[in-house]
């Protein structure tokens, strides 16, 4: 039986060993926050995606600039046409090249071409309208990535507060325990001068193992804690963090704040149905003719990457595609579907926005209530627990009724600290919400 109990013993003695041996960080919120803006791989995402719809936007830009090519080609024919247009091409032409058995059976020719090519657009409807809608995009994924940066610092102050809320579990359970450690040895001296039966001894001894389980498992929380605010600082160091500052109630009057239209993920929304409205007014443009100029300057000769003849071109084109099929009409009909449906997505949020807004203005209120109830159970319980150790250790109590009271101490002590939690994380959730840093009256 004793090996039996040694076993079941070891893994937990092992397990509370293996904390004590990790390294213990003290680390404060700030450094956290900072660290999280430069380390966390969701923020970094969202700053590619950025990234990555700003280079999308300088696309665009070939709506304005030139389109500039060099080429040097070379060849060998000796097709009439082509033969006969090359020597015109390398000015090389005589009279004898005007001989009709020539003409139709020429000898074979070489031909090396150097051309620089531009292409200039000039008035181009779509493709203007194409580059506001990946401006819009642009400027909404960025708002998209500092709301992104706004949550992951919102889930910061809630693991944050978790990490100090796993030690002040800590701290009252170790409380607790030395406390039933102490009643133990009482009760053993009262169980050896014959003023307690076996009974009550044991039910001490269930009492400070439980106190010691729970001690374990307010440890392994703080471990889990740690564990995830490295996650969230981009960090895989095996530590164990410890806040410099403790669980505190944030002294804040309950606010009744406004949703605010600037907060980042409405704009990015707004700029999301203007992007789609810029796009279905440059369907809507493909139907007008687009005017571009281009020129040419060439030079020729036999040898590679020789010159002896040159020659230009320069012009100006008008194009207009009449009819594709009534592929453009429903390019058309599908861009207008999809900017309505971003108006209403918009219309959506922001509907659904306000809704949470006043249910975490209502959760708020109902923690600050509980905060006071919590507070007030904690210090009678306090009291009551007082009153019973006295009485127990004149032999007026129970063994039971003094563990019932040190149980509902304890209990009430953690119930206050986790409604601090849930008070402060609240008060958190709504300026995220409200969309600023300062929630108003």
């Amino acid at each position: 039986m004793k090996k039996k109990r040694t076993l079941i013993l070891l893994p937990a003695l092992l397990f509370g060993w293996l904390l004590s041996a990790q390294e213990t960080i003290p680390i404060g919120k700030s450094e956290i926050l900072e660290r999280v803006q430069e380390n966390n791989k969701k923020v970094q995402i969202s700053h590619q995606e950025f990234l990555a719809a700003r280079a999308e936007y300088h696309q665009t830009n070939a709506v304005f600039l030139p389109n500039i090519s060099v080429s040097h080609t070379g060849m060998t024919t000796n097709n009439p046409l082509m033969a006969f247009g090359s020597k015109l091409n390398q000015e090389i032409v005589t009279q004898s090249d005007f001989n009709p058995a020539l003409l139709n059976d020429p000898d074979p020719i070489d031909n090396f071409a150097t051309r620089l090519e531009v292409k200039q657009p000039l008035i181009n409807l779509d493709g203007i309208y194409q580059r506001g809608a990946a401006k819009k995009k642009m400027q909404a994924t960025e708002l998209k990535s500092q709301r992104t940066t706004d949550y992951m610092l919102l889930e910061v102050e809630k693991a944050y507060m978790q990490l100090q809320l796993a030690y002040k579990a800590v701290t009252v359970l170790e409380q607790a325990l030395e406390v039933a450690n102490a009643n133990k040895t009482l009760a053993d001296n009262n169980f050896k001068q014959g003023y307690l039966q076996k009974s009550d001894v044991l039910a001490v001894d269930v009492r400070v193992t439980e106190v010691n389980n729970r001690l374990q498992y307010a440890k392994s929380n703080v471990k889990n804690a740690s564990d995830y605010l490295m996650f969230l600082m981009g960090d895989t160091v095996d530590v164990v963090l410890e806040p410099k500052d403790s669980l505190e109630v944030q002294m804040n009057r309950v606010p009744s704040p406004t949703l605010s239209k600037d907060r980042a993920d409405i704009q990015a929304m707004d700029l999301a149905a203007e992007a789609r409205k810029k796009m279905y007014q440059a369907d809507k443009m493909s139907f007008l003719p687009r005017l571009n100029a281009f020129g040419s300057y060439e030079l020729y000769d036999d040898e590679l990457l020789q010159g002896d003849a040159n020659g230009y071109m320069a012009g100006i084109a008008l194009t207009w595609d009449l009819f594709d099929g009534s592929k453009r009409f429903g390019k058309t009909q599908q861009s207008k579907a999809e900017f309505k449906k971003a108006e209403l997505e918009y219309e959506q949020h922001v509907s659904q926005s306000e809704l949470e807004l006043k249910k975490a203005t209502r959760a708020l209120k109902d923690a600050e209530n509980k905060l006071q109830l919590t507070k007030l159970a904690m210090q009678q319980s306090e009291e009551a627990l007082r009153i019973r150790k006295n009485r127990f250790e004149q032999g007026l109590e129970k063994t039971t009724d003094l563990l019932m009271a040190e149980t509902q101490f304890s209990e009430k002590r953690l119930e206050y600290y986790q409604t601090v939690y849930e008070y402060n994380y609240a008060l958190e959730y709504l300026k995220f919400l409200a969309g600023n840093n300062e929630v108003t009256e």
